[in-house]
């Protein structure tokens, strides 16, 4: 009999993130899996001294190096750690998609300016507003739900704005009007789609749930569903989830990928557990 861990990062508050645990919990045990839920920080990643550790990991968190060191000792982990780890920053991400020439808004990744200093007076700011426009969205390295993400619609919003990320990795993106408040989010597993909703808010250029988006089941094209799953493919993800952007003349563009998506809203509008098709991979990917 398998035996896994679930992880979720303990020191987050919300419900949600145990909540997810618990869903690929349940739907390893319907597949006879032995299964121990696991807060990141209750598995002590010491060096030196032998450990008991399970035959996979399901790492549902950002703690890549958790993720590293569990595939140090031998154990499978999914996504790779080194998946979350490109995924986690947009900026590296960005980079990976467009190397393999995924559509996805014109990007441009900010140089890095160390703390308390500044190159306002150097031209390249009024350089990325040219080839932009305003407004534009500035989107942080690290971030999740829709935060850390900007919507710039003035010049003096847009210098405040890079003033204060010296230090942060960030990108500046093409903002896609036909796009504002609505996106897609598309679950995949493998090679397959398991299930997609599209996303709207009234009330906020993101699309979010978390952010007051509501959902939908949709049904994609088949150019909307190629281009997620070539999404997925370029960053290596064996479990993604992959948010699609409406641009003019019907085309579509990745937003981004995500390598830790939660699947509970997903199930709820649509009634598909990705967390039955994770395993169900998992258990195939190990035999």
């Amino acid at each position: 009999m398998l035996s896994c861990w679930v992880i979720y990062n303990g020191s987050l508050v919300s419900d949600k993130f145990e909540d997810q645990a618990q869903l690929v919990s349940d739907a390893a045990k319907r597949q006879g899996i032995t299964v121990e839920i696991k807060k990141n920080y209750e598995i002590q990643m010491s060096l030196g001294e032998p450990q008991q550790f399970p035959d996979f990991a399901i790492l549902l968190d950002k703690d890549i190096l958790l993720g590293y060191f569990l595939k140090s000792r031998g154990v499978p982990v999914y996504n790779e750690p080194a998946v979350i780890d490109l995924c986690d920053n947009k900026a590296t991400q960005y980079i990976r998609l467009a190397e393999q020439n995924i559509p996805m808004p014109q990007t441009i990744v900010a140089p890095k300016v160390y703390p308390k200093f500044s190159i306002r007076n150097s031209g390249y700011f009024e350089g990325v507003i040219n080839k932009l426009g305003l407004p534009m969205i500035i989107k942080e390295g690290h971030g999740s739900f829709g935060m850390k993400v900007y919507l710039i619609e003035t010049k003096n919003e847009f210098f405040d704005k890079v003033e204060s990320l010296s230090g942060i990795d960030y990108v500046f993106q093409e903002f896609i009007e036909h796009s504002r408040g609505r996106d897609i989010r598309v679950n995949i597993v493998g090679d397959s789609i398991v299930a997609a909703m599209k996303r709207q808010s009234d009330t906020d250029f993101r699309a979010n749930i978390t952010n007051g988006g509501r959902a939908f089941p949709v049904e994609l094209t088949q150019d909307q569903e190629q281009l997620a799953l070539d999404a997925a493919r370029a960053v290596g993800a064996v479990f993604a989830g992959v948010d699609l952007l409406y641009a003019p003349d019907g085309q579509t563009l990745v937003c981004e990928v995500n390598a830790a998506a939660h699947i509970r809203n997903i199930l709820n509008v649509t009634g598909v557990n990705v967390a039955d098709a994770m395993i169900i991979y998992i258990q195939e990917d190990l035999a």
